[in-house]
């Protein structure tokens, strides 16, 4: 058996793009999670409350989150430059097209099972 700790996912938003995406392992989702612990604590005290900055302030944390899973589950971006330089996970979230952001993003949570509705259970 050969196994593959890697999947290669190819944009439907921009041609000859792909991401390399981290498969989930037993250490990966331990690593992942003692990387969101304190942050999710923090979202769910921030979503407790009623005040326009808590708003504001879970927003950022989401934020955070989301660039913190870029980060740990996206390997690579293949077929893109963003100001001359070959694209890389930390480049496309510093600044990268907002779109092929988010699809990244989408390609790291369904490989690790992290989409929003499953997030929320």
């Amino acid at each position: 058996m050969t196994y593959e700790s890697v999947t290669v996912v190819p944009s439907q938003v921009a041609e000859g793009v792909s991401y390399t995406v981290a498969k989930l392992s037993f250490a990966r989702r331990m690593e992942l999670m003692r990387q969101v612990r304190d942050l999710a604590r923090r979202l769910e005290f921030l979503e407790a409350g009623q005040e326009p900055a808590g708003t504001m302030e879970a927003a950022l944390v989401r934020a955070e989150v989301d660039r913190l899973l870029l980060t740990w589950g996206l390997r690579a971006v293949t077929g893109l430059a963003i100001d001359g330089a070959a694209a890389t996970p930390e480049l496309l979230a510093e600044a990268g097209p907002e779109d092929l952001l988010r699809e990244a993003l989408s390609a790291v949570r369904a490989e690790t099972g992290l989409n929003r509705a499953e997030r929320k259970n």
